[in-house]
């Protein structure tokens, strides 16, 4: 029987983790997650797949929230936790698959076969990459990056425990403007092989 392997990534924007996690679940074999999530949460609800895409890892707004005994209606909020689960569930269930952000190195932090990843990159690097795949200029890409990356932040650091791009949250932290996407997939490839090897 096959040993279970999670890889959580989370990434700054631009830097190519969700490239780089494509690459690790073909490499490995195993099921790919990130806002496909939606897809096999909300199965045959199209509708409710694409409401719930403007919600997905958003942080939520307390001006427009309010708490009851517990409960929220923060749309943000409440599909967090909905992910959550799901990801609980499917470590649960023995699955083996790459997640993409959604706090997953926090929330599957007592799964010994998860491999914690966080994937930054080189300002410079990330702006030519954002400028060539959204046919930005450089202003415009320095603003969806910092966009981006502030939401990220605010999102991660409601719901987990360390912060956003913490050294501690994570087993193994890589900057992929080193090396590239593909050496970086092939460098981190090696990381979990040697992992695996360990893993009960």
């Amino acid at each position: 029987m096959k040993k279970q392997l999670i890889i959580a990534i989370a990434r700054e924007y631009g830097s190519g983790g969700h490239e780089i996690g494509k690459i690790l679940a073909e490499k490995f074999g195993i099921a790919f997650y990130d806002r496909n999530i939606l897809d096999h949460m909300f199965e045959g609800e199209d509708k409710t797949q694409e409401i719930m895409k403007q919600y997905e890892e958003k942080p939520f707004n307390p001006f427009l929230s309010r708490r009851v005994r517990g409960h929220t209606n923060s749309l943000e909020e409440n599909l967090a936790l909905m992910q959550f689960n799901f990801i609980k569930k499917k470590a649960k269930s023995g699955e083996s698959f790459v997640i993409i952000g959604r706090c997953a190195e926090s929330v599957l932090a007592h799964y010994k076969n998860a491999v914690k990843i966080y994937i930054r990159g080189n300002q410079k690097s990330k702006v030519y990459r954002v400028m060539k795949i959204y046919g930005l200029d450089e202003k415009e890409a320095n603003n969806k990056i910092k966009r981006h990356d502030q939401s990220r932040a605010r999102y991660h650091n409601k719901y987990s425990v360390e912060k956003w791009g913490d050294a501690k949250g994570y087993d193994i932290c890589v900057n992929s403007s080193c090396l590239g996407i593909e050496k970086t997939a092939d460098l981190l490839e090696d990381y979990v092989n040697m992992r695996k090897e360990i893993m009960e």
